[in-house]
């Protein structure tokens, strides 16, 4: 096992091929869906950034520094962060003989011990008004496998922005379902990280293609100071 601190920080090569924007440009005639978003009604949603998924990662580590910068504008702006953590659930016949029992248990535990807010990376900084909550599925919003769409109902959010880990996995699964329940969905290229770049970029185009935007964080981070 590679040690912490030999773990070098990483972005991945993100892109959306030209014939998915053409594609979208002569449907709607604009490339992107949202070209403009309501600070106060928008939550960043960042999903699984937790020691598990960072310890070894050098692309989970890459993305650090772009969340911390998306999550400082958008409080700033009167918006909403959201640490999404892996929760403990039940053991299942079906994860068992899916996974395997091990494998199965040591996903279980995946999200850690002990009060969230402690859970989450330790380069992270949590704001008191930050919104903390544990999944128990893939997906963030999933109904019955987390609270996360009633707390987002009760502070009138329309707007997610998924980042986190891992993006093929639990961070597409989001964007799915976000995009299901009626939310505008923007997914931040650089500011997800999977295993290798082809893993990203096939969820790219996927949620580009059906599920929502794709934005780099320079972009997001102009949409939310409103340029």
């Amino acid at each position: 096992m590679e040690p912490t601190s030999a773990v070098t920080p990483l972005l991945h090569h993100w892109h959306i091929e030209a014939r998915e924007y053409a594609r979208q440009e002569s449907r709607r005639g604009r490339r992107h869906a949202y070209e403009h978003l309501d600070p106060s009604r928008t939550a960043l949603v960042v999903v699984d950034m937790v020691p598990f998924f960072l310890e070894e990662s050098g692309h989970a580590r890459g993305i650090v520094p772009n969340i911390s910068s998306l999550a400082n504008a958008l409080r700033a702006a009167g918006g909403t962060v959201v640490w999404v953590l892996p929760g403990a659930g039940e053991p299942t016949v079906v994860s068992d003989e899916f996974l395997g029992p091990e494998i199965a248990r040591m996903f279980r535990a995946s999200g850690g011990e002990g009060p969230l807010r402690d859970r989450v990376w330790r380069e992270f900084e949590i704001h008191d008004e930050d919104l903390l909550v544990e999944k128990t599925a893939a997906s963030a919003f999933f109904p019955g496998r987390c609270e996360l769409p009633s707390m987002l109902a009760d502070r009138g959010i329309d707007t997610v922005l998924i980042t986190g880990t891992v993006a093929n996995v639990c961070c597409e699964s989001s964007a799915r379902d976000a995009s299901t329940l009626g939310y505008r969905v923007i997914m931040v290229a650089d500011a997800n990280a999977a295993r290798r770049d082809q893993d990203l970029n096939a969820t790219l185009h996927t949620v580009y293609r059906t599920f929502g935007d794709v934005r780099p964080t320079s972009e997001v981070l102009e949409l939310i100071a409103g340029n």
